[in-house]
């Protein structure tokens, strides 16, 4: 990571939370390939609760409050991410600073903010902002040198998982520096599973791999316990 200035100094702390008022069915049986569990909300005790039981929200045009625990799951293993000549010219170039927690709500707005339309409702978006002031969700931010925000990614940390959501570039290369930065922090802070749902061609690029449902589950249960 030489050339890339990090500053995770504005980082916060998780403050507790109330008991959720909805559980969860077991992730081990529901279905793996559509959606798993319907209702609740989005209040953070609701997408603690789901992170811990194996879920994620993921709104449809047809219900809002939809939870997803895909089978296969994909993940990023910590110590895992490549990164190409070309990025790691980009880093060593200090082009970009980094930091975490610095401009949530613009990067949470951002990754929103897409022509082709988006999952992230208003509703998830109230959620996540609640869930960054409670110090459970983070994002990391890449600036330029004159001070503009480049790019970023936000997430939730639950112990020792963190779940990278959605990411947002205005530059090129930009979120994948914040990813960077983020699997950087990830080692620094003992974060032992990074999850990012379901594979994607840019995310395989990077380095994300599908394993089966119960072995995500299993390291589930060690980090988070």
């Amino acid at each position: 990571m030489t050339g890339l200035l990090f500053d995770f100094s504005a980082e916060r702390r998780p403050r507790p939370l109330p008991p959720s008022d909805y559980g969860f069915p077991d992730a081990r049986v529901v279905p793996g390939d559509g959606p798993a569990a319907m209702g609740a909300d989005f209040a953070p005790a609701t997408i603690v609760a789901a992170y811990r039981a194996g879920y994620f929200p993921w709104p449809q045009p047809e219900a809002e409050y939809l939870w997803y625990s895909p089978d296969p799951r994909a993940i990023i293993p910590v110590g895992g991410l490549h990164i190409s000549r070309r990025l790691a010219r980009t880093i060593r170039s200090g082009r970009f600073r980094a930091t975490i927690d610095a401009a949530f709500e613009r990067v949470i707005l951002a990754c929103a903010d897409r022509p082709e339309g988006t999952w992230i409702t208003n509703t998830i978006v109230e959620g996540y902002l609640e869930l960054y002031e409670l110090g459970w969700a983070h994002s990391f931010e890449t600036w330029t040198a004159d001070g503009a925000l480049a790019g970023g990614l936000y997430g939730l940390r639950v112990g020792g998982l963190f779940g990278a959501e959605s990411m947002v570039h205005h530059v090129t290369d930009a979120s994948k520096v914040a990813m960077a930065a983020m699997m950087h922090w990830a080692e620094a802070t003992h974060v032992g599973l990074v999850d990012v749902q379901v594979l994607t061609p840019h995310t395989a690029r990077m380095g994300a791999q599908e394993i089966a449902r119960a072995e995500y589950l299993a390291d589930l249960r060690h980090v988070v316990r």
